[in-house]
């Protein structure tokens, strides 16, 4: 630990224009389920095309709603960890370090730790739209206390068709502007951290390619190796709400 704080320290010390990019494992620590995790992943649990696809949506779209509604009440209990909060420190600090995060995370746990600076390449659980016109809807919604096996979408007052969840499922194309966003951070950055992602899923996981190919240092914060280890400067085998405010305290104390 000592050692890697210390090789991460050399990195970052510098650093002006940090990019993050993250994944569940970032919101792990705050009790929110990865989805690859062999035991207690989201995927491991639900059908990923019974729950996660436009086919699905289709053909019987109240036990999708019901499913994510749960889902972002389960998100919207969930605390900020030591990790999100030492990011919106990092982004704070007397250095003006810009700190953007991109992140596959569909909860809102980095707002609310207080970054101000957030791409969601997937989507929100807490943004809606029509299905067939995209118009953003804004209506009222109460997540159910408990979990439910079906629950109607309401309809678009616009033309009528349902409402869902404005999240990127299997076989959709990511939106334009945050695609364009996240290739921004990482043309611009002068480092980028990883955090709590597989990379294994494409085509966010390419993203990093852009600062590796430029030669800018990449830090992986991961407890586990992952798709993404190679392209790293260092990897350091930590979680998210141990590494990140060890970092950002060593960054202060210099």
């Amino acid at each position: 630990m000592a050692e890697q704080l210390q090789e991460a320290l050399e990195l970052a010390r510098s650093a002006r224009r940090i990019e993050f990019f993250t994944g569940a494992g970032m919101s792990a620590e705050s009790g929110l389920d990865t989805y690859r995790d062999a035991v207690t992943g989201v995927w491991e649990k639900v059908d990923p095309q019974a729950m996660a696809s436009i086919s699905a949506w289709v053909t019987d779209p109240e036990p999708m709603w019901a499913w994510y509604l749960w889902r972002a009440h389960l998100a919207s209990r969930a605390k900020p960890n030591a990790g999100h909060r030492a990011i919106a420190e990092w982004s704070h600090s007397p250095t003006k370090a810009q700190v953007h995060v991109t992140t596959q995370n569909i909860d809102d746990l980095h707002e609310r730790g207080g970054t101000d600076l957030v791409t969601h390449l997937h989507g929100s659980l807490f943004k809606f739209r029509c299905t067939i016109c995209h118009r953003p809807w804004k209506g009222k919604i109460e997540f159910p206390a408990e979990a439910v096996e079906r629950l109607p979408p309401p309809d678009c007052p616009l033309c009528g068709n349902l409402i869902r969840p404005d999240i990127v499922w299997f076989g959709e194309p990511l939106p334009q502007r945050e695609w364009e966003q996240a290739e921004t951070g990482m043309d611009n950055a002068d480092l980028v951290v990883i955090v709590g992602t597989s990379g294994v899923v494409q085509p966010a996981a390419s993203l990093p390619l852009l600062a590796y190919e430029r030669g800018i240092p990449i830090i992986e914060i991961s407890p586990a190796t992952t798709e993404l280890s190679s392209l790293c400067t260092l990897s350091w085998r930590a979680g998210a709400a141990t590494a990140l405010p060890a970092l950002v305290s060593g960054l202060a104390a210099d």
